[in-house]
């Protein structure tokens, strides 16, 4: 399988007058959290709001900081989250598309709604 994109909007709850970044991010759903680079946080004046240790994919463990809230939109699904910042491209973690009901189809490399809830997010809470 090769690599899963989504496009997705990330704007600041708390700055209403700052215009959305369309992006297109990296649907990894290894990771856990969405993933932002250092200028998408300056862009959209995410406040730090904490350090978090992170281990990435080879082993070595960092600490980077921790920002939000962050609005993503994908279709007519949104969800709020906190993101990571490093790297240099948009991951996409399976936090935010388990709060938005998305999945990834490797066959079509990309991601979808959940064709059994095709209205609105479904939670499973039980």
């Amino acid at each position: 399988m090769g690599h899963v994109f989504a496009e997705i909007t990330l704007t600041n709850p708390r700055e209403p007058d700052l215009e959305p970044i369309q992006v297109k991010a990296l649907a990894d759903t290894g990771a856990l959290m969405l993933c932002i680079p250092e200028h998408i946080a300056l862009q959209l004046k995410l406040e730090s709001e904490s350090i978090r240790e992170v281990s990435v994919a080879d082993g070595r463990s960092m600490n980077v900081p921790y920002v939000g809230p962050v609005r993503i939109t994908f279709g007519k699904r949104m969800c709020f989250v906190g993101a990571l910042v490093l790297g240099d491209e948009v991951l996409l973690g399976a936090l935010p598309m388990e709060d938005m009901d998305l999945i990834v189809c490797p066959a079509r490399r990309e991601v979808t709604v959940d064709p059994s809830s095709p209205n609105i997010p479904h939670a499973r809470v039980k």
